[in-house]
């Protein structure tokens, strides 16, 4: 049965491209893990404060499934919206400083979400070309003229506004933290752009909520331009420990989400211990600001050191830190060798990266100890050097 999908899996497998799922037998404390009875230092985890693990989100998780069950029991315009969600949403916009707020069941079903309810044919996306997938996925759906620029081109991209048609609808968009090279959207630039030719601007914030700005509502909250972004984009998967994704800004865009987006409308609303979990982790990166530096100084030192030893880290400047080592082959025998020597980092392949340019892809959290960085740091240079990657 299926022998044609047999030839494509032994395709990908003469590419080194064939994926494989792996058992993590146990989550342990330090940010660490344990696969095939082997303990390992996670350094592939998107877990960046160390949240998922923690007893105040566990107790939020469980406080709210006493509360209100496990499960929503419906869509959230049938009967599945909870007074939960409505108290979770009104803090999420809290957090992000914006008017109003909507939660999805995950980041990619919000980015689908957004796009495909906001952008149809006749109108124009302008998307930078290292966007994420699920982005790209969105604007496929809404049928939308799609214009991509060089990753972080603005002269390309004023090139194209000027040049661009007339259409209904024009918008802009741009991860705040670009996940596979770990480096920032030139934001206030773009937000200069975006007023000067008058669309609209939408940012994805899933690799930045939690980690960035003085309260932690991402890159646009530590560059002061809250108000000039017009959608903001984020998840809780990541530095919030738990699961969704959610839309914030203005009343009107959110209420007009609540009427066209719709895989928000024919979706089962999110749990009640999940929402219990996300309002916990809220006011944790509320009270804890110590985190996130603990993060972003960890993540500086991390890096530095792996620059000095002469490994391409493609711009990184947060706690996403790739080493670029461009054939697939050896990109899988870097990351074997390193898990060999008790670390976790799994390599980045096309179609995730471009060809040509695998990486491991080293991803730091709050929970990871200082001295375990350091030691890390060392078996990677010791290891990258033995495989002539590093000097």
């Amino acid at each position: 049965m299926f022998p044609e999908l047999a030839q494509e899996l032994a395709d990908l497998e003469t590419q080194a491209l064939r994926r494989r799922l792996q058992v993590v037998e146990e989550v342990l404390p330090g940010g660490k893990v344990r696969v095939k009875s082997q303990v390992l230092l996670n350094l592939s985890s998107n877990d960046y404060l160390g949240l998922a693990q923690d007893p105040r989100l566990i107790a939020g998780a469980q406080a709210a499934a006493a509360r209100w069950g496990v499960g929503a029991g419906a869509s959230r315009l049938v009967v599945g919206h909870l007074g939960l969600h409505e108290e979770v949403e009104t803090e999420l916009a809290a957090f992000k400083g914006v008017e109003a707020a909507v939660i999805f069941s995950t980041g990619y079903m919000a980015n689908v979400g957004v796009i495909a309810a906001l952008m149809g044919p006749g109108d124009l996306i302008f998307s930078d070309r290292l966007n994420h997938a699920s982005i790209m996925d969105g604007i496929k759906l809404s049928g939308a003229s799609l214009q991509r620029f060089p990753h972080r081109d603005l002269n390309r991209l004023e090139k194209l506004l000027q040049q661009a048609p007339a259409g209904k609808r024009r918008l802009l968009i741009t991860d705040s933290v670009f996940s596979v090279d770990g480096d920032l959207a030139p934001l206030r630039e773009l937000v200069e752009l975006k007023e000067r030719y008058g669309l609209w601007l939408m940012i994805d914030e899933a690799h930045a909520t939690g980690v960035l700005g003085p309260g932690g509502a991402g890159l646009a909250q530590e560059l002061g331009l809250t108000d000039r972004v017009d959608i903001h984009m984020g998840t809780f998967s990541k530095a919030l420990g738990s699961l969704g994704g959610y839309v914030a800004g203005a009343r009107r865009l959110i209420d007009y989400l609540h009427n066209r987006a719709r895989s928000f409308i024919y979706s089962t609303a999110l749990p009640p211990p999940v929402l219990g979990a996300i309002r916990a982790a809220l006011e944790v990166v509320r009270e804890e600001p110590e985190r996130r530096s603990k993060l972003l100084e960890e993540s500086a030192k991390f890096r530095l050191g792996l620059q000095d030893a002469g490994f391409d880290t493609l711009g990184s400047e947060t706690q996403i830190v790739p080493v670029l080592v461009g054939k697939n082959e050896s990109t899988l025998q870097f990351a074997g060798a390193l898990r060999e020597r008790g670390l976790m980092a799994v390599g980045l392949r096309p179609p995730t990266v471009p060809p040509g340019k695998a990486r491991v892809r080293f991803s730091l959290s709050a929970a990871h100890g200082s001295e375990d960085l350091d030691a890390a740091l060392k078996t990677i240079v010791e290891t990258g050097r033995a495989m002539g990657l590093a000097r």
